[in-house]
């Protein structure tokens, strides 16, 4: 019995021991290095990707994370792109390989060639004719003013010269009408010589008034309201006449050509064509900046009869309508209410006191040159004025109306 005994105590251990040693052997597989893979059954590499310039280092990504938390965390690991750089690579990859090849690749600008300034036609030379043969331009609207600058130009051509030609054309009925350079002529004249310098041009007449209108816009220093509205109404009616169409002012209106060479606005070119319908008594005082620009357009609507007793009042009382005043007169003169009476009546009120802006030359000249007149200043101005009042919402331009009515 004894000798059972131990038999079946010995079997249980060295199954004991047995079990022991399965287990040792499981936990030192699992702790073994990996065997490497056969490379025949290996399948074939894939290239990796690109390192991007500006990839930040890796960072362990939470898979048991919620979506918002795991969309911020790829964000983080991908290169910062710029919007501009975004669209440039859409467009890339949406382009076709044909679109690619047929990019043209941009030309180096050509500078213009200067063109040939002869005119066609005949070869113009410089020939001296006489006075006697020389005829005013017809409908001239500028004087010729014997004041300190004709006395001025006299000496200079008597010491001188005339240094620029004059422009004439040939008339029909013979001789040469004057274009260009009447007051050159004058003092060429009053200088004792018998003849000048002149170029003659075969010109149309609407040419001609071209001609002659901008001549003496450039080169006079002081032009009368008189003067200025008569040249740009006879601008107006040449171009009319003309019916000028050029390729960059297609569909332009005459009074916004008229506008454009001048350097002023559509409306100042409006307000002074308006003046040439004032009698010549109001004109005068116009002229002699006895009625202010803006009323005188005003009256200018008025009939010839009661402009002509309108001037009588203010011969008579010394002063001229104010703006508020002028109005007045022309609404009840459209009405057929307007006399004499009734004029006499309005110019005795009282007048309020008119506001005046005064500007000195020192600070006109930070946005004016010095070749500017007084007159070419204050016409940009009013044009400047004219397009922003143009810009205005139409809430301040209709305070600005009732404003002007309560004047």
């Amino acid at each position: 019995m004894a000798e059972t005994n131990t038999v079946a105590t010995s079997k249980k251990s060295e199954t004991l021991i047995a079990e022991q040693a399965k287990q040792d052997s499981s936990i030192t597989d699992d702790k073994a290095p990996a065997k490497p893979p056969d490379k025949s059954k290996t399948p074939p590499k894939t290239e990796k990707p690109e390192k991007m310039p500006n990839a930040e280092k890796s960072t362990v990504v939470d898979k048991s994370a919620k979506p918002e938390k795991l969309k911020k965390a790829t964000r983080s690991l991908r290169p910062p792109t710029s919007q501009k750089k975004k669209k440039q690579i859409v467009n890339e990859t949406n382009r076709k390989p044909e679109e690619v090849n047929k990019t043209k690749v941009p030309e180096p600008e050509t500078k213009s060639q200067p063109q040939d300034a002869t005119r066609p036609g005949k070869t113009e030379q410089v020939i001296y004719i006489a006075h006697s043969d020389l005829h005013p331009f017809k409908g001239h609207p500028f004087k010729i003013r014997d004041d300190d600058a004709m006395k001025s130009l006299m000496e200079s051509v008597k010491s001188r010269g005339v240094d620029q030609p004059v422009l004439v054309r040939p008339r029909e009925t013979g001789g040469y009408e004057l274009v260009a350079g009447h007051r050159r002529q004058f003092a060429s004249a009053k200088a004792g010589y018998e003849n000048v310098p002149c170029i003659v041009r075969n010109m149309t007449d609407e040419e001609a008034v071209l001609a002659m209108t901008e001549s003496n816009f450039n080169q006079r220093t002081e032009i009368l309201p008189s003067e200025r509205s008569v040249a740009l109404k006879m601008q107006l009616e040449a171009i009319k006449r003309q019916g000028v169409r050029d390729k960059d002012k297609s569909g332009q209106r005459s009074n916004e050509i008229i506008a454009e060479r001048n350097k002023m606005s559509s409306k100042t070119v409006q307000r002074y064509i308006a003046l040439t319908n004032l009698v010549p008594e109001m004109m005068k005082f116009v002229d002699e900046k006895k009625i202010p620009f803006t009323p005188a357009v005003e009256m200018s609507y008025i009939k010839p009869k009661n402009q002509k007793f309108i001037a009588l009042a203010i011969e008579a009382q010394e002063s001229a309508p104010s703006l508020s005043q002028a109005q007045r007169m022309r609404e009840l003169d459209q009405k057929g209410l307007l006399n004499g009476d009734i004029i006499d009546g309005i110019m005795l009120e009282e007048k309020k006191e008119e506001i005046r802006v005064i500007l000195n030359s020192q600070e006109l000249g930070k946005y004016f040159g010095a070749e500017k007149t007084p007159r070419e200043m204050k016409d940009q101005i009013l044009k400047l004025l004219d397009e922003w009042k143009e810009k205005q919402p139409p809430e301040l331009s209709n305070q600005n109306k009732k404003q002007e009515q309560e004047l």
